[in-house]
């Protein structure tokens, strides 16, 4: 076994050990904004903007420019098809050869991919293999960054829940603003500058992630080869109830709720209230997320899942307002909520995960958990179209609130999930893997 002074040391995979607890000012109070937090917080803010302006971007521009649908749809099948498929492998890559190391490569072959996207917008497309071609590196790049994504917050955050707060927000905020600006520069006739700012943003956070300076943590032994390191992953993931009883749960609501509602509500709201107003909605939405975000910096519950499976209480109130045709405003007081108990759950279930699973297999844990859970969202999204022709608009909204609620309510239901106390952390105290 080799010791390695960046986001790894030693340690063997096969036998979990507590992970290092997050450092605390000489005040004893935890602190977000140290130096390393500030370069984290950029570069995550950077690639988070560029992702989420990338299919505006993309399928706005194909549109604008005279191809059809189907071009735009198989477009984005080449951009997420790879990320969902790929994850896991760059769960095992990330622990092999350092998150930190894995990060920077994705952002540097984004930032390729990128460059070459500008100026095949800008010069126009003549051979679509090729615009399929640089989305797949993408999608690729972004399934190598994801694991590393989670297992850095607990090397770089002397407070990993108001750290995840404070991601969370950022998140929010980019994903608004985002699709506002590429959308933007799309109907200016500048596409390929939405990928040349993109690919700016990229360049930061290759060049952020760079000036981290990361002690050591556990990581796998060598010599092991790619089927085996899978295999302790996923030891490590099935060996905790509450990780894949979560993940069980979620991949019901992300097929049956969580991924057809955008597309759905999107055929009811457009028609009967316009463009505009979905727009403020998908805002509302953004705006109840950041509140979300900012209360989970401080609010700390002991039985943090349990927490957040109760702000998600609030999910089904936008479909089944839809469905009574509540006026605007109501509908967009209901997104507030929704955004605000998305939020709180969101800041909740990374921390844990977070604090709970040991560093040194953290990666590969990861990169199950959003095989599992975020991959599904792609499959809802798809059986959206038929099922509204099946049943009709009504009956899938209505089946998407039952199922978020019995999604609440099962995790409340479920004992390793409602019961899990947070992990203590402090400069005496170890954490001891949630099991």
């Amino acid at each position: 076994m080799t010791a390695r002074t960046d986001t790894h040391t030693a340690a063997d995979a096969d036998a979990p050990v507590p992970a290092p607890a997050p450092a605390r000012t000489a005040g004893g109070s935890p602190a977000i904004w140290s130096r390393n937090f500030r370069y984290w917080f950029t570069a995550r803010s950077a690639g988070l903007l560029s992702w989420a302006m990338l299919p505006v971007a993309v399928s706005a521009g194909l549109l604008s420019s005279g191809h059809g649908l189907d071009t735009a749809g198989y477009a984005m099948a080449f951009l997420v098809g790879p990320f969902a498929g790929l994850v896991l492998f760059g769960g095992v890559l990330a622990d092999r050869f350092t998150a930190r190391l894995m990060m920077i490569t994705a952002d540097l072959a984004n930032l390729a991919a990128h460059v070459l996207l500008a100026l095949l917008f800008l010069h126009g497309i003549d051979h679509l293999w090729q615009l399929y071609a640089l989305l797949a590196v993408a999608g690729t790049a972004n399934a190598m960054f994801q694991p590393g994504a989670s297992s850095t917050v607990p090397l770089i955050a002397r407070d990993v829940q108001g750290a995840n707060g404070v991601l969370r927000t950022s998140e929010a905020l980019t994903g608004l603003a985002g699709p506002a600006l590429a959308g933007a520069l799309v109907g200016l006739g500048a596409t390929g500058w939405v990928m040349a700012v993109s690919a700016a943003a990229y360049a930061t956070s290759a060049l952020c992630l760079f000036a981290l300076r990361l002690g050591t943590v556990p990581g796998p032994p060598g010599g092991r080869g790619l089927a085996h390191n899978l295999a302790v992953g996923w030891r490590e993931f099935r060996a905790r109830n509450w990780l894949w009883s979560v993940v069980l749960i979620w991949i019901v609501f992300a097929v049956l709720s969580w991924g057809p509602q955008l597309s759905v509500a999107a055929g009811v709201i457009v028609p009967r209230h316009g463009a505009t107003a979905f727009g403020l909605l998908n805002c509302a939405l953004g705006a109840g997320t950041v509140a979300g975000g900012l209360l989970a910096i401080r609010w700390k519950p002991t039985r943090p899942l349990a927490a957040g499976a109760a702000a998600m209480l609030a999910f089904p109130l936008y479909p089944l307002g839809i469905v009574l045709d509540l006026p605007v405003g109501l509908l967009a007081a209901t997104q507030i909520a929704v955004g605000t108990g998305i939020g709180i759950w969101g800041v909740m279930w990374a921390t844990t995960v977070q604090t709970q699973v040991p560093g040194e297999v953290l990666n590969r844990v990861h990169a199950y958990e959003v095989a599992g859970s975020v991959g599904m969202y792609p499959i809802g999204s798809a059986l959206a179209g038929p099922a509204v022709t099946a049943v009709g608009t009504a009956p899938v909204l209505l089946l998407g609130a039952a199922v978020a609620l019995a999604t609440a309510t099962a995790l409340l239901l479920t004992r390793p999930v409602r019961t899990l106390h947070r992990a203590p952390t402090g400069p005496d105290n170890e954490k001891t893997p949630g099991r």
